[in-house]
């Protein structure tokens, strides 16, 4: 199927680092480990970002940390998105990646301004750093003091209604040295209810030169070419649209770069990269983690097809990778028999999942 093209836009650059498409993965917490990352960047994401990881942890080199900000060489151009709240920690975790060889160091070095977590909030970090104006510019300044590596921020619209200030923080941000900010259209109150405010994105973009990032309802490629007209921002940070389905970056790069609309994944492709991911998983953190990790994966890989909740069922009770694996392949055999193995579900029933962006 044929669309007409969106107009022509120019590669985002963040800094010194070239992002060929405007269309990026956004930092998820409890999903966007090595694995999902990788496929995300295989079916054209320009970009992607670590689940947000402690700054206190990277400073005393906790093992579990240090295991979040690995990350293959074609996952490049790869931001690490960092949380808290003590301008001197944050500063000391950037020196620390900073100093990281060559191949480890990312591309980008985040901060997570969004979360709105309680855990997170109660502790002055994400989402509760939007009150504090004056300590965002001494977090960003006293980041970018110390590195060459692009700092960048995630944030909302504000921490309420009453207290949307989401042009003052950019603003704030840019003259801290920021070098990009992207924007959840939502304030830390709303969380991920209601619709975003995407003219709010419009108003930030406005007021800064660095580039402006748009997060918040983007489930389609429509949705993203739409938000990137009506904002005229310079990139869209997908979170929950990826869920089980990496190849929205493909076709959201197809339909804004030929004018072309790709159908959705067949069943058989969706199950034979779930058992890819699953592999992939298991030789990144091993088999009992694996096994525990790709039930939520499993599950929004086949959300909308044919039985789809009896087998999540079944996979909820496997206890090992070779276990799912055979499940799976058991299912798509089903699906064969019955000649459902190029079903795909109806657009509105692609996989959203229930997990929350980090920021």
């Amino acid at each position: 199927m044929k669309s007409t093209p969106s107009s022509a836009l120019k590669p985002m650059r963040i800094k010194d680092v070239a992002i060929d498409s405007p269309f990026v993965l956004a930092p998820l917490a409890g999903v966007s480990d090595s694995p999902f990352r990788q496929l995300a960047r295989e079916q054209g994401a320009a970009a992607v970002y670590t689940e947000m990881v402690s700054s206190e942890g990277l400073i005393r080199g906790n093992q579990a940390t240090m295991d979040y900000i690995a990350f293959e060489p074609h996952e490049r151009p790869i931001g690490i998105q960092l949380f808290g709240s003590d301008p001197a920690v944050m500063a000391d975790a950037t020196r620390v990646l900073s100093d990281l060889p060559a191949d480890k160091r990312p591309d980008i070095i985040d901060i997570n301004m969004g979360c709105p977590v309680r855990k997170v909030v109660t502790r002055n970090a994400g989402a509760a750093l939007l009150q504090n104006v004056s300590l965002i510019e001494q977090i960003v300044s006293r980041m970018s003091a110390v590195t060459d590596i692009p700092v960048t921020a995630k944030i909302r619209l504000g921490w309420d209604g009453e207290s949307r200030n989401v042009v003052e923080v950019s603003k704030a941000l840019e003259g801290a040295g920021a070098a990009a900010v992207a924007i959840h259209a939502r304030t830390r109150a709303e969380k991920f209810e209601g619709h975003a405010h995407w003219d709010m994105i419009g108003e930030a973009k406005r007021a800064v030169g660095i580039p402006v990032i748009g997060n918040g309802d983007v489930r389609t490629p429509e949705d993203a070419i739409r938000m990137l007209e009506t904002t005229g921002c310079d990139g869209v940070m997908l979170g929950r649209a990826a869920f089980g389905d990496p190849w929205v970056f493909k076709r959201m790069r197809a339909l804004l770069e030929r004018g072309e609309v790709l159908a959705l994944p067949t069943a058989s492709e969706r199950l034979e990269a779930g058992v890819r991911h699953l592999g992939m998983l298991v030789r990144s953190a091993g088999e009992h983690v694996a096994a525990k990790e790709m039930r939520k994966h499993v599950a929004w890989y086949i959300k909308g097809l044919p039985n789809s909740h009896r087998v999540r069922n079944q996979v909820n009770t496997t206890r090992s990778a070779a276990e799912m694996v055979d499940l799976l392949q058991a299912y798509l055999g089903e699906l064969e028999a019955n000649g459902l193995e190029a079903f795909t579900p109806e657009p509105s029933e692609a996989p959203l999942g229930g997990m929350r962006a980090s920021g």
